[in-house]
Parts: structure tokens; sequence; C-alpha cells
């Protein structure tokens, strides 16, 4: 076997098979969440509860407070994005593409901040021993944490925040074994590039119309 078919699935050998098959369902499901919100289809919120639920139970097996909670807020947030993406004014969609102000910054900054804060706490009330992978995995919590809430409400600096916290999810998660979990965070960054450029070509777009 190739050093790069051994790197990303080795680690599985000895996984549970539920767990493996759990684990691909959430991978296509997630790939296609990040297809419909790049061409900003409200599918992306069905698909994506789907994955998240799914890595919300493979977290909570494998005792990753962090990455589960990550996963839980994405599930809260996908039904609010959903509700929110599909509001209607005379037959329109009133949730337009849009950069964010300097009160959604601070907002997003405050989110930021705090679910560092809350996923630490969580760690420890879990007793788990922080190591460095944990502190990157309350950072990057907290990064996922602001891009989910900015993409719900249609902010075009959310896929900023995913190319981000993506790149550094990539290493991360082979680093602990999870081959298509980083896969996914892979191409996940390159969906998120494509997705800034298709955001940004409808925002310029819209404003031309004004």
């Amino acid at each position: 076997m190739s050093p790069i078919f051994d790197f990303f699935f080795e680690p599985y050998r000895n996984r549970e098979a539920d767990l493996i098959v759990l684990e691909a369902i959430a991978f296509v499901f997630g790939i296609a969440s990040v297809v419909y919100a790049k061409k900003e289809n409200i599918l992306v919120y069905p698909t994506g509860l789907i994955a998240t639920v799914i890595t919300v139970y493979i977290f909570l097996k494998d005792e990753l407070m962090g990455d589960m909670m990550m996963n839980f807020y994405y599930s809260v947030m996908s039904i609010y994005g959903w509700w929110n993406w599909s509001r209607k004014k005379e037959n329109k969609y009133i949730v337009p593409i849009s950069r964010t102000n300097n009160k959604e910054k601070l907002i997003g900054f405050a989110m930021f901040l705090l679910t560092m804060l809350v996923t630490y706490i969580v760690y420890k009330g879990y007793g788990t021993e922080i190591g460095p992978s944990n502190y990157i995995d309350i950072f990057t919590s907290g990064v996922f944490f602001t891009a989910m809430w900015y993409m719900a409400n249609k902010k075009i600096e959310n896929w900023t925040l995913w190319i981000f916290a993506d790149i550094i999810t990539v290493p991360l998660y082979a680093s602990r074994g999870w081959g298509m979990l980083s896969l996914q965070y892979l191409i996940f960054t390159i969906l998120a590039i494509q997705g800034y450029m298709a955001w940004k070509k409808s925002l310029n777009n819209s404003l031309r119309t004004v």
C-alpha cells in the first residue's frame, strides 16, 4: 500500500465497523452541505444537520468534548439557519448575502472568546488532560462557532473563517487518526475558497444592481 493510503486508513484497522460507517456517512453529507452552501442553496442545512448529528455521536464515543460541542452547536445553528434562510416576504427571500458591520464583528469576536471559554470548561469538567492538540481544538472551536453564526446570517466573512480553521484542522485530525475527517476538511478548504469567490461575485452583482 502507498504511504498516503496507510496514513489515512491504517487507523481504521481496529476501529468499530459501525463507527467507520457513520463517519463515512458524515463525510458524504458534510461535503454535500458545503457544496450547497457555496450555491446558497437551502439544502445546506438538512444535509449539514445529518452530518453534525452523526459527528456529535462519534466524538462523544471518543470523549472529545470540544469537537463534540462544536458539532452540537452546528446542529443547533443548522436549525436556526434553515429557518433564517427560508424566511420570505412577498414571495422573496429576505436574508441576502452581505458583509458584517462593526456590531456584527464585535458579536462574532465575543462568540469566539465565549466559545473557547466554554470549551475549556467542558474539557476540565470531564477531567480531560488538556494537551497542545486540545488547545488547538479549543481555538478552532471558537473560529468554527463564529463562522457558523455568520453563515446562518449569510455574512460573506463566514468563508474566511472556514478557510482559516479548516487549514488548521486538516493536520490536527490526521494526527488523531481520523483519516476520513482529515480528508473531508481538506476538501472543505477547497470548497470554502470556491464558496467565498461565488458569494463575493453574487454580492458584487447585487451591489451593482442597487
